[in-house]
């Protein structure tokens, strides 16, 4: 750029031109989307950045946006293309009038980018741990190592609950997937090494969580979930660190809740018998 920390301030962001990257601040302020305000600030590296646009928008407006390059944002890899336009981390809004300026600040950019298709590995920075949200029927939780899924009783499925609360080590991981809360069937399913997405449903499936009205919402979900896939990226397979002995009254509430399936038909005699020797282990 022309001279290095040149700032062009918009609706909802602000960016930061630097010799080598674009600084993304977002606002944090009541109609700024939810998305923006959780992701704070984003440092683009120039070698990110495919191309850049600047097209007309609605009601007198104009939107520059970078275009990354695919594979380069692991944000983007998680939404695969289920972002909304208005949340788009990548579209920065300005009045009409500033379309001069934007144009400028566009062609400016525009040579000194170098790189195009796809990248062969994350250039933009994930989201930091430790993150968690709440499911419809469970709570996820992110340390940056272990990804750890605690059900809760009034949410999830039988299946779920024979299974258990369930740890996976990056290490055993080779993926995410990740369907919006805003549609149909939502959930973050954990793939595992050398396997595809399962053709379970989620709501029978222990590696994933459900959302519904309220629960894993596109600000709390989608960074989580790229927090993920980039540890997944840059892990090895390693052994899975055994889960730590659980607190005597949540056990107790689990095997009182294995009861009530028990009474009624939904857990066998023998599924019963195992699974609460398995929780009374725990202790």
């Amino acid at each position: 750029m022309s001279r290095m920390g040149d700032v062009l301030a918009g609706i909802h962001a602000a960016w930061e031109f630097e010799s080598d990257s674009v600084l993304i601040r977002y606002e944090r302020g009541i109609r700024t989307p939810k998305l923006f305000q959780a992701l704070g600030e984003r440092r683009v590296p120039l070698e990110a950045i495919a191309g850049v646009t600047l097209t007309h928008g609605k009601r007198g407006t104009v939107v520059l946006r970078v275009e990354p390059r695919p594979g380069a944002d692991p944000l983007l890899e998680a939404a695969a293309g289920q972002l909304k336009e208005n949340v788009d981390p990548y579209r920065l809004v300005l009045p009409a009038e500033r379309e001069v300026l934007a144009e400028y600040y566009a062609d400016e950019l525009r040579g000194l980018l170098t790189e195009s298709g796809p990248a062969d590995r994350f250039l933009v920075k994930a989201p930091e741990g430790p993150l968690s949200f709440k499911a419809y029927d469970g709570k996820a939780t992110f340390d940056g190592r272990t990804v750890n899924f605690r059900w809760f009783w009034t949410g999830a499925s039988s299946a779920k609950w024979k299974a258990g609360d369930q740890s996976f080590s990056v290490g055993e991981l080779n993926g995410v997937e990740w369907r919006s809360p805003e549609v149909f069937e939502g959930h973050l399913r954990l793939l595992g090494r050398n396997a595809g997405a399962s053709g379970t449903q989620a709501d029978q499936d222990p590696a994933a969580v459900v959302f519904g009205l309220g629960y894993g919402p596109v600000h709390e979900s989608l960074p989580f979930a790229a927090a993920v896939l980039a540890a997944v990226r840059t892990s090895s397979p390693v052994a899975a660190v055994p889960a730590p002995r659980r607190d005597p009254a949540d056990i107790a509430d689990r095997i009182r809740h294995l009861g009530e399936l028990h009474q009624a038909g939904l857990v066998t005699d023998e599924e019963f018998s195992v699974k609460k020797a398995e929780l009374l282990a725990e202790l």
